[in-house]
């Protein structure tokens, strides 16, 4: 007998399947993994017997977590990141972004179930570096990123995986609270939009987490990596604009270009500031500045990070509560982009007059 869960997999595929033009393959590779990543599931009391005690500790740890996402923060109370999936690899999807040479716009790809998403997952490294290659030879800018977990928006119960699982205290917990946070609201067609709310409830809740009894420590720790989270996510967002400014320009292709090399070798080169300054030799993002940067590079973080000033300012004009913050994003969320985009910049869900005499 077909298991409900193969069953739904099925089900999304055959959807992904009518009227793409991504082509069957990709949504084979996707349905086989997330097929066979469901079959490696288990569930952790069923690991107690044979599990490492290390495993077992971080299992442990990832549960309370887990509890403490649903009792305080509001987010879905369901099996997601209560059973255990051994991968046998560092992650467990490679993501593959694209951009054009002079442009900060994101290729987007329009899947029926997902909408419009601004970057493709692949199971296998293989697989995303053979589109990527594709990609590149159309002329963008292309970025594989390896990811450790993905949510698939309560479809099924997403398992907590070894790709994650031994991560710091602090970063078990952004992870669990960000990929719940894709269960409480995803927009069709924002990818921009939902990365940013889910980076705000990751944020919010692991200050919340750490503000327990006996977490002195690590809440220091944490609060002092936040100010290297926050001067790098600035520059990125900061060279975004101006590369945007430039390919906007009247500048001929040739400038355009000069000007893109310009900028990413100050881009590399406020890094190095940042380190020796604010950073006190902290070498935390070396080796993404190592790999090859382009639009795509930067828009991976971009997508995160570029809204979450306003979502942040929104949650503080809740008083912090993130009930009331949840429903007034999904109120956002059904709004037109652009009037989706300019209510979450004044903070309100309403038109600009309204309440007003």
């Amino acid at each position: 007998m077909v298991s409900p869960l193969l069953r739904r997999a099925a089900l999304i595929t055959s959807l992904a399947l009518t009227g793409c033009s991504l082509g069957p393959g990709y949504y084979w590779q996707a349905a086989h993994g997330q097929m066979s990543l469901l079959a490696n599931t288990r569930d952790v009391d069923q690991l107690r017997t044979e599990a490492p005690p290390a495993l077992l500790a971080r299992l442990d740890l990832a549960g309370e977590i887990r509890s403490f996402a649903s009792r305080e923060l509001g987010l879905p109370d369901n099996r997601s990141y209560r059973r255990y999936a051994d991968l046998g690899r560092p992650f467990v999807v490679w993501n593959v972004f694209a951009a054009p040479a002079l442009s900060m716009q994101s290729q987007e790809w329009c899947l029926p179930v997902a909408g419009c998403v601004s970057y493709l997952g692949f199971f296998s490294e293989a697989d995303a570096q053979a589109r990527a290659s594709e990609l590149r030879a159309q002329g963008l800018d292309v970025y594989v990123a390896g990811i450790p977990a993905y949510s698939t928006l309560g479809w099924f119960d997403d398992p907590l995986l070894s790709s994650f699982i031994n991560w710091p205290e602090p970063e078990l917990a952004r992870l669990i609270f960000h990929e719940l946070a894709h269960q409480v609201l995803y927009v069709k067609d924002d990818t921009e939009f939902n990365e940013s709310f889910a980076a705000t409830v990751e944020e919010a809740g692991v200050r919340r987490w750490l503000a327990q009894p006996g977490k002195e420590t690590l809440r220091e720790q944490f609060e002092r990596s936040q100010v290297a989270r926050a001067d790098f996510a600035a520059l990125i967002l900061q060279t975004r604009d101006s590369l945007a400014r430039l390919y906007a320009s009247d500048l001929p292709e040739a400038g355009k270009q000069a000007g893109k090399r310009a900028l990413f070798d100050r881009l590399r080169s406020d890094y190095q500031s940042l380190k020796s300054t604010r950073w006190n030799g902290f070498a935390g993002y070396d080796r993404w500045f190592a790999q090859d940067l382009n639009n795509a590079t930067l828009n991976s973080v971009g997508l995160y990070k570029a809204l979450m000033p306003d979502f942040s300012a929104l949650l503080a004009r809740q008083g912090g509560d993130l009930g009331s913050f949840y429903t007034e994003v999904a109120r956002l969320g059904k709004l037109p982009e652009k009037e989706r985009r300019a209510a979450l910049a004044r903070g309100s869900s309403l038109p600009p007059t309204a309440g007003r005499n």
